[in-house]
């Protein structure tokens, strides 16, 4: 079947999250350690990970972030406001993702974004300029399923009006966006940013998703 639409991940796909330490630093004490700090983040981060799908709406959002502030917070003992810790935390799209995206809308695919993310991650793509050269995004907070649960991927397919097999997933992680992906029974390409040379990844940038295209 031919490919008429392409699904993307966000972050470590699309988008990079600049380290949200560097503008926290400006904000918590001197006395608090950058080793202390960084590993405060991190724990934040991965937190954050694994509940973003509960932030469907503005309410619930409000609470994830107040949460998150407060694990930090806790970590530095040092108090940490939601707005600060917002206010630390900037997104911007890789080097290769307008042009690729350009370049797949030129050959009439439909350009979704599929990620494991709060309700915010429109006005995420908005602010890193390519959210105008998307067709639809879905997140794991606001379709009720967090990959690899095919069930976003599904929600995806309905949006993008298309079957499986006439889509191609896009993503960086090999469980969450590979399995997840292929249990809804769509293709799947990996990317690897990192430029390990990981097995199981087939491109290393966003300009190669064109050769995996069916026609």
């Amino acid at each position: 079947m031919a490919t008429k639409a392409v699904f993307l991940d966000a972050l470590g796909t699309l988008v990079e999250l600049e380290p949200p330490w560097v503008a926290l630093r400006q904000v918590v004490p001197d006395e608090v350690s950058d080793e202390r700090l960084v590993a405060a983040v991190r724990e934040e981060m991965a937190y954050y990970k694994e509940h973003a799908h509960e932030g469907r709406d503005a309410e619930s959002l409000a609470d994830l972030r107040s949460r998150c502030a407060e694990l930090i917070s806790k970590r530095l003992d040092v108090e940490l406001r939601a707005e600060e810790l917002v206010e630390s935390i900037a997104f911007s799209a890789y080097p290769d993702a307008e042009p690729a995206l350009r370049a797949l809308a030129g050959r009439g695919m439909k350009l979704v974004v599929v990620s494991n993310w709060d309700c915010s991650l429109g006005r995420v793509l908005d602010r890193c300029g390519i959210a105008g050269m998307l067709d639809g995004v879905v997140t794991s907070a606001e379709s009720g399923h967090r990959k690899p649960d095919p069930g976003i991927f599904t929600a995806a397919l309905e949006l993008a009006g298309c079957e499986a097999g006439e889509a191609l997933h896009v993503g960086d992680t090999p469980e969450e966006d590979g399995d997840g992906a292929r249990a809804a029974g769509i293709p799947v390409v990996l990317i690897d940013r990192d430029g390990r040379g990981d097995a199981g990844c087939d491109i290393a940038s966003l300009g190669e998703i064109g050769q995996h295209l069916r026609s």
